[in-house]
């Protein structure tokens, strides 16, 4: 299997639950029902998630947040569950498998995707 793309992204839970409550409609934009109602530290991880995930394909126009779901494997192992827009972009690189590692400490939420064929 080879690389064809990664991601990193880190996110300030504090700036970025100010971000939300400036702008409501941000929440139905980016999460999916299954993650809005989520404790912030896990929305700020999911929204780094998605952001990485954004830089892993290159960041094409036209992606959708809300066509990206992550969740957790029984096994506590986090996933993503991609559709629309997002599992077209997928498709167009020929990806097969994501990688995903999502952490939130001390008021700062990271993740990292690897896209592999």
């Amino acid at each position: 299997m080879a690389v064809i793309g990664v991601g990193i992204d880190v996110v300030d839970v504090g700036r970025f639950e100010q971000s939300l409550e400036r702008t409501p409609r941000l929440r139905e934009r980016v999460f999916t029902e299954a993650e809005a109602s989520l404790p912030m530290n896990s929305l700020a991880a999911r929204f780094a998630a998605k952001e990485a995930l954004a830089k892993a394909l290159g960041a094409p126009a036209g992606l959708h947040w809300a066509d990206v779901t992550v969740r957790r494997e029984p096994s506590g192992k986090p996933e993503l569950e991609v559709r629309g827009t997002v599992e077209a972009r997928v498709r167009e690189l020929g990806i097969n498998r994501l990688h995903l590692s999502i952490s939130h400490d001390a008021g700062i939420a990271s993740a990292i995707v690897i896209a592999e064929d």
